[in-house]
């Protein structure tokens, strides 16, 4: 069973622009082998997409967050919800189907609330220079830990009628 056996491509699309809309989240849906089904690119802010460019970035940030945040999910069946090497927030729904994990729901390109961008450690992971990863965090929009709890209980909703029909 996959992802698009539920739903087409279209819907999940729909979805990701969705959460774009409501939660300003850099939306994905990925299968179960941890890679996205659709195409979109929504950025919430100017460091990622960047960031995302590098190998050593893609590599070492988003995709071992992803990987990482992904597996809790599959175990505990339940959203997670954590920051990235990078210092922003990530969140990810899991999808199941008569037990059967299929893939995450989630989001992530905002900062805690609180929350500050990891530059240090950007820089040490992509050797990108310090200043031109302060100059593209400036805006960064802020995400609360309920604000982020409220987007997991949107998704695990829309999840709940996908899977119904």
């Amino acid at each position: 069973m996959q992802l698009t056996d539920i739903l087409p491509i279209e819907k999940w699309s729909d979805l990701e622009s969705d959460l774009v809309t409501l939660y300003q989240l850099q939306s994905s849906v990925f299968n179960a082998d941890g890679i996205r089904i659709t195409s979109n690119k929504n950025w919430s802010n100017s460091l990622c997409p960047v960031i995302k460019s590098l190998e050593k970035g893609q590599s070492y940030i988003c995709a071992v967050a992803h990987m990482n945040l992904s597996n809790q999910a599959r175990l505990s069946k339940k959203p997670v919800i954590e920051e990235c090497d990078a210092g922003l927030l990530k969140l990810v729904v899991p999808v199941f189907y008569n037990d059967e994990f299929l893939g995450v729901v989630g989001g992530c390109g905002l900062l805690p609330h609180e929350g500050e961008v990891d530059v240090f450690g950007i820089n040490k992971i992509t050797d990108m220079p310090e200043d031109k990863i302060k100059s593209l965090s400036v805006d960064i929009p802020t995400m609360s830990l309920e604000r982020a709890e409220s987007a997991c209980a949107y998704i695990e909703s829309r999840l709940e009628t996908i899977l119904q029909t």
